[in-house]
């Protein structure tokens, strides 16, 4: 692997100290411009998706309708991600980003309009969310191949906590002052600030460098590029069996969040604003969560990632209670950190496992099986509430969280596979420190993982 282009240090001139680099090294060019561009996109989208929601209730919606909204974006955006990774690694990533980028502008402003005019039809809803869905599914498996491209191998596992906690923290910011300005202007501003966003995002990443990766050789085809990213994917019982696990756990997470959680919190927390204050405290939680893991790296990235997701259940059981507002906030903010620590590692396995000319291909067969029953979970939400009731739904989803991930604890490589060392940590540890048996430095920082 090409390393990525490193921050620029400034130099000293004679009689003049060196000047401290205003970024650590491994935070490189492209680095910050994918930080700062998800951070915008972060405030943007996370108050978007509470407006979406509330939009679709002020126009009359039910929970039935909220969940075939919520499916309209999610169903595209499972049709496309395979063929949005072939292309990503075909084609210069930044360009990807920045189309994508620019195509949620349109449909959020759109979206926006309609809503503000009050001429919102749930058909015309509903469309808008499909071609944001169509979008994503070209951006993801293009932006996560880009960051997992942007930073070394011995400061990985820090860069991504780093970068997450960047993007939790304007979720924070992005729930909550979506969640009060709903109360006090409408769903519809909050969906025009998200098409700004998009647009200001879309500038910051057509500056992108991609000189570093390395060219594509002619010839193959799409088909082609399907088949090796597939074969990539499926020989790694990890990576697919956690990927499964996750096809039912975003599912229910999805269903929760999007259409149970506005219907407790309209009915029993006091509306949007609440909504909006429990998934900040969802965003503070994984902001905690990232900081622990800038100084934490655990050997076993999986095994100790994989057991982090048990407390994600917790946040459906709290609504089924229901729990009141501060104990609701606090459970949120519990899975939060939790699940955060499982994402940072994950990031680090990939990172560490995957041949960086086929990220964003491995990347959209994650996206593509994590998300693949998302549609039908959102969209079956509605009648299932009619069918068992919303208490037994939530519970449900508590239910098959805590099984399928003791399940995919069953699979040997979840549990054995470590964060690998470079040859000098090997040799008397990194940065001439010791390192020990749970893979840190003796000065208290962990080991960097090895580049690919």
């Amino acid at each position: 692997m090409t390393l990525p282009h490193s921050a620029s240090r400034t130099g000293g001139t004679p009689g003049r100290p060196n000047r401290r680099p205003r970024r650590p090294a491994w935070a490189g060019r492209n680095y910050t411009l994918l930080t700062a561009a998800a951070v915008v996109t972060g405030l943007g989208s996370s108050g978007a998706l509470v407006a979406a929601a509330f939009a679709v209730l002020e126009a009359g919606g039910d929970g039935g309708d909220v969940g075939l909204v919520a499916a309209a974006r999610t169903a595209p955006l499972v049709v496309f991600l395979l063929i949005g990774g072939a292309i990503a690694d075909r084609v210069p990533r930044h360009r990807v980003m920045v189309a994508a980028n620019a195509l949620n502008c349109l449909s959020q402003a759109a979206f926006a309009v309609l809503v503000l005019t009050g001429a919102a039809e749930l058909w015309q809803m509903a469309a808008l969310s499909a071609l944001g869905g169509t979008a994503q599914a070209f951006f993801s498996p293009a932006a996560e191949g880009m960051l997992l491209s942007s930073v070394t191998g011995e400061q990985a596992g820090r860069a991504f906590a780093w970068f997450r906690m960047g993007t939790q923290s304007a979720n924070i910011g992005g729930a909550a002052l979506g969640g009060a300005l709903i109360a006090a202007f409408g769903a519809g501003w909050v969906l025009a600030v998200d098409a700004a966003a998009f647009a200001f995002a879309a500038a910051l990443r057509a500056f992108l460098d991609v000189s570093h990766v390395p060219r594509r050789e002619p010839g193959g085809g799409m088909l082609r590029d399907l088949r090796d990213g597939w074969r990539e994917f499926a020989g790694r019982p990890w990576l697919w069996g956690i990927v499964v696990q996750f096809s039912v756990v975003n599912a229910v997470v999805g269903a929760a969040d999007s259409v149970y959680g506005p219907l407790v919190a309209e009915e029993r927390l006091g509306g949007a604003r609440s909504w909006g204050l429990v998934l900040a405290a969802f965003g503070a939680g994984t902001v905690l969560g990232g900081l622990v893991m800038t100084r934490w790296r655990p050997r076993r990235l999986l095994l100790v990632g994989t057991l982090c997701v048990f407390p994600l259940a917790l946040p459906s059981a709290a609504l089924a209670v229901p729990l009141p507002l501060p104990a609701l906030a606090a459970v949120m903010l519990v899975s939060g950190a939790a699940i955060e620590a499982f994402g940072v590692s994950w990031m680090t396995a990939l990172h560490q496992e995957i041949p960086e000319e086929k990220l964003s291909r491995v990347s959209a067969y994650d996206w593509f099986g994590s998300l693949s029953l998302l549609p039908l979970a959102t969209a079956l939400a509605g009648p299932a509430e009619s069918a068992f009731g919303r208490t037994a739904a939530l519970w449900g989803c508590s239910v098959l969280i805590v099984a399928l991930t003791a399940a995919v604890l069953t699979v040997p490589d979840v549990r054995r596979l470590t964060r690998r060392q470079p040859p000098s940590a090997a040799k008397g540890g990194a940065r001439g420190g010791e390192t020990s048996a749970d893979g840190t430095d003796a000065d208290g920082t962990a080991a960097p993982a090895a580049a690919r």
